[in-house]
């Protein structure tokens, strides 16, 4: 057989494995497992890391301010070195708004081998500490929580004696980029770290969503979170893992009303949120990033050009398999599309979403070797245990 014939067929190969052996990764029916309320309700402290988030607090912070939770509650925002006023936004929310009692503090700049996110985490968690919460509600500044969401999550560790809970946010999708590719950046996640394998006791699967982390305050003890993982960029995998290695039973699934209210308007954004932590998932490693890449390739590129190929060239096998293929692409994504209320033709263009997130990938590594790294808000993590610098 021709070199394309034995790429098409391994690129099919590949689909059908993804279809049935990698978790049923593209099911969206996992929510919250099933829950009950408890006797008591045990005392919960949420944590808020801010950094220069004036523009999206208005649209979140009162909906953690007006959580319906039956057991004690309260909210400590941690103003990581704002310039925008965040930290003065937020008293002004909480006196308007009301509702759960809210702390504002900042902890100063990060020290070397910390991230700025987790330096903020850590503050948030010591200023809780002094109330003795069972669980601690690890979420940022962008998520809109619906009013019961704090008891919907607490009744869910509590019934299923999780050490976390988290819920993938749904993000916005309202611009032409954001349509194009947030729908694909959840359904290539939770095909990176299948969400029923997460849930599995004893298996290597390991994540979380960092919008919506609720978390034992024991849990946290045992695995040292977040000092154990100070130098995380993509800290919500990183703190899952800690968790789960540690002993803890954790559980992600998809949200019904957490969302984040974050815009994302033009490709610039998008790709700047991909390519801060693209090559850090693959661990700085050159290695993984070329079978990342070629990888993506065989996936999702090559179904489509066999395609045309079978066509041009009259090989049936090339077009059997390539159609075949592309079909099983298609009819994975279309349960996120639906997910997030998009229409189905998006789906067709998967293959043009993955190339996009193939160039944000080795844009990742470029700036990376260049020594800029993971920017986020004005920090860049320029190399494996680097501390983070100020652009």
């Amino acid at each position: 057989m021709s070199a394309l014939v034995w790429i098409t067929v391994a690129s099919l190969a590949a689909w059908l494995w993804l279809l049935l052996g990698q978790g049923f990764f593209w099911r969206t029916d996992l929510r919250l497992p099933p829950r009950r309320e408890p006797d008591a309700w045990p005392s919960v402290c949420v944590v808020v890391p801010a950094r220069d988030e004036a523009a999206v607090l208005p649209h979140s912070l009162p909906s953690l301010l007006a959580q319906d939770y039956p057991g004690h509650a309260e909210v400590f925002l941690v103003d990581d070195g704002s310039t925008d006023g965040t930290g003065e936004l937020a008293r002004e929310l909480a006196v308007r708004h009301g509702g759960l009692p809210l702390t504002v503090d900042s902890p100063g700049e990060p020290p070397a081998g910390w991230t700025g996110k987790l330096w903020a985490v850590r503050h948030g968690i010591t200023l809780a500490r002094a109330r003795a919460p069972e669980y601690l509600l690890l979420t940022d500044a962008d998520i809109a929580h619906a009013p019961d969401s704090l008891r919907e999550l607490v009744a869910a560790a509590e019934t299923g004696g999780f050490a976390l809970v988290s819920q993938m946010a749904r993000l916005r999708v309202e611009s032409a980029w954001e349509r194009l590719v947030v729908p694909a950046f959840v359904y290539f996640f939770s095909q990176l770290y299948p969400f029923r394998w997460i849930a599995v006791r004893g298996s290597r699967t390991a994540a979380a969503a960092g919008g919506c982390v609720l978390l034992r305050t024991e849990a946290a003890e045992r695995a040292r979170v977040p000092d154990a993982v100070r130098q995380a960029v993509i800290d919500d995998v990183a703190i899952a893992r800690a968790v789960k290695r540690s002993g803890g039973h954790i559980w992600l699934g998809l949200a019904d009303r957490v969302d984040s209210v974050r815009p994302y308007p033009r490709l610039q954004d998008l790709w700047r949120m991909v390519s801060r932590s693209a090559y850090a998932q693959l661990r700085h490693n050159p290695l993984l990033l070329v079978g990342t890449v070629l990888g993506l390739a065989l996936v999702y590129l090559a179904p489509s050009v066999a395609l045309v190929a079978g066509v041009v060239t009259g090989s049936t096998a090339v077009l059997v398999c390539g159609g075949l293929a592309k079909l099983v692409m298609t009819a994975t994504y279309a349960p996120m599309l639906r997910y997030y209320r998009q229409p189905l033709w998006l789906a067709l263009v998967l293959p043009v979403t993955a190339f996009l997130y193939l160039l944000m990938t080795v844009d990742s590594a470029v700036q990376h070797y260049r020594g800029r790294g993971a920017a986020w808000k004005g920090r860049t993590y320029s190399r494996p245990g680097a501390a983070l610098e100020e652009q």
